[in-house]
């Protein structure tokens, strides 16, 4: 189990209650998709993933960001524990969508990156700590199955 301190959880709350999910997931994925470009076999369903701007204006990976940043509500509410949460998820992503285990931590990167330049000034050290903190918890938990 995963401790947190008070600083931790209501640092995370405090990110999520103020996240424009829609915008936030799309240019988290969509950058994940453009520096990682063999991510995007998982979305050959997609479309044109030909280059940057296709993929930044592709309307299905606006949108499957946004499901993807939602599902981070899970964690948000059961951060005692994540790693049951994530159960299912994990288990359809490991057996039914064989994703790489290592693309969940790049996205989570990519989601670092953007939730920096969202709170600018904000994003401190420790507000990073955290952030990073819970993302790892996060993959860990997606990861579960794959072991």
């Amino acid at each position: 189990m995963v401790e947190w301190t008070e600083f931790e959880r209501a640092t995370i709350q405090d990110i999520f209650s103020k996240m424009d999910y829609d915008s936030v997931g799309h240019n988290a994925l969509a950058r994940c998709l453009v520096v990682y470009p063999w991510t995007q076999r998982y979305f050959a369903k997609f479309g044109n993933l030909y280059n940057a701007a296709a993929i930044m204006g592709n309307p299905m990976v606006a949108a499957h960001g946004a499901v993807v940043l939602r599902g981070l509500d899970k964690a948000v509410k059961n951060m005692d524990n994540i790693k049951a949460a994530y159960a299912e998820l994990s288990v359809l992503h490991s057996e039914k969508l064989q994703v790489d285990p290592d693309n969940f931590r790049l996205l989570a990167d990519c989601l670092t990156i953007v939730v920096a330049a969202k709170l600018g000034s904000g994003f401190t050290a420790d507000v990073q700590a955290a952030f990073q903190k819970f993302l790892a918890v996060v993959t860990a938990a997606l990861r579960k199955q794959y072991q």
